[in-house]
């Protein structure tokens, strides 16, 4: 008998996994249908020897320390910043938009107090800031908008800012200085030895069994559990019983070429032309020395394995019926991006997982206190 079934090998139920089992001496199976662990930030070495991510970059950045020493017991660290540029007319540019942006796309030599001004003679004011259009109008006004972000955004959501919330776009930053960095987390590291490797090691447990190639649906009735841990889409859990939950699906080209560098930067974003929307090169990212190097071109698609949660209100009004069922449903604890329908980054997957983690122990310690209490009643 297993304390608990663990659907989904990723992060949220990895940790889940190591947590139940390390502290707390419960015995828990992981169910994963694809090949491996470690969910959508599985990386492997390809037939050259280069380190890639199969399923598009994964760049680790956290304000929380309390995440940041829990990762940490399972891999060291490679110092990493990541730098994305952006192909605007012909020219690649810095992404966010920073000083340098703006200079290169005017043709201008501002310095960090002009562009504040220069910004806010471009900036178009909106009354309520509801979608995405009207946060980036807002701050960098129209010109701008066009283009870098509105096709970028049209390609990788299928819908125009102007249909998706204020959230999807507020992530990026717009900056006065010339810090051309993606992000600005306390923590922007890599795990030195790729993130299967992290995996690994958090699960290598006595009181863990991982099945791979294994639909939980085939098994859930034959594998003896108390209770369940569930990190799939959380409409699939309760058969689409309110319809299906929008989700947009990526499609990967990976190509190796013959040479050290294949781009100017880890990332290029192709906002204007071409289907896809990025390209990334993977050794800025691993730090890997190879005479090759790997590259993956990103293509949104509608259709496919579920990767990011479509922001808008009628989704979260859906979703917010699938909660209550969820809430509803005694002995199963849903956690992670796809079981609650959250645009959420790594480290805040890792965050939730641990939260629940703690949760989940409180209420047995409770409810076995209050069973011997009532024995002795």
């Amino acid at each position: 008998m297993f304390d608990y079934m663990i659907v989904g090998a990723g992060f949220a139920g990895s940790v889940m996994a190591e947590r139940l089992a390390t502290v707390y001496g419960k015995r828990v199976i992981i169910v994963e249908k694809r090949p491996h662990i470690g969910g959508n930030a599985y990386d492997h070495y390809n037939d050259d020897g280069l380190l890639v991510h199969k399923y598009g970059p994964h760049i680790f950045h956290t304000n929380s320390q309390d995440v940041f020493d829990y990762l940490s017991r399972f891999t060291e660290w490679r110092p990493y910043q990541h730098r994305v540029l952006a192909s605007v007319d012909g020219q690649l540019m810095p992404i966010p938009i920073n000083l340098t942006t703006i200079n290169q796309y005017f043709g201008l030599n501002l310095t960090a107090f002009q562009v504040e001004e220069f910004l806010q003679k471009l900036a178009e004011k909106r009354e309520t800031i509801r979608t995405s259009e009207d946060v980036i109008i807002t701050k960098v006004g129209k010109e701008l908008y066009e283009k870098f972000f509105r096709n970028y955004t049209r390609k990788q959501w299928g819908l125009d800012p102007s249909e998706l919330d204020s959230t999807v776009i507020a992530r990026i930053p717009v900056r006065s200085n010339r810090d051309d960095r993606y992000f600005s987390d306390k923590y922007q590291v890599m795990p030195l030895h790729g993130y299967t490797r992290m995996f690994e090691r958090m699960l290598d447990h006595p009181n863990i069994k991982v099945l791979l190639n294994t639909d939980y649906h085939e098994v859930k009735n034959i594998i003896p559990y108390r209770e369940m841990i569930f990190t799939g889409p959380v409409d699939e859990y309760f058969d689409y019983c309110y319809g299906k939950l929008p989700y947009r699906s990526l499609r990967f080209r990976h190509e190796t070429h013959s040479t050290e560098r294949f781009q100017a930067a880890p990332v290029v974003n192709f906002p204007n032309e071409y289907p896809y929307t990025r390209c990334t090169e993977f050794k800025y990212l691993t730090g890997q020395e190879h005479p090759k190097t790997s590259i993956v071109y990103e293509y949104p698609t509608a259709e496919g394995d579920p990767y990011y949660p479509v922001p808008r209100p009628e989704n979260a009004e859906l979703y917010r019926k699938y909660e209550q069922l969820a809430k509803d449903t005694p002995g199963v604890h849903f956690v992670g991006r796809l079981a609650t329908y959250k645009y959420y980054n790594m480290d805040q997957v890792v965050a939730q997982a641990l939260t629940l983690c703690t949760k989940i122990i409180g209420m047995r310690r409770r409810e076995l206190l209050n069973m011997q209490v009532e024995g002795h009643a």
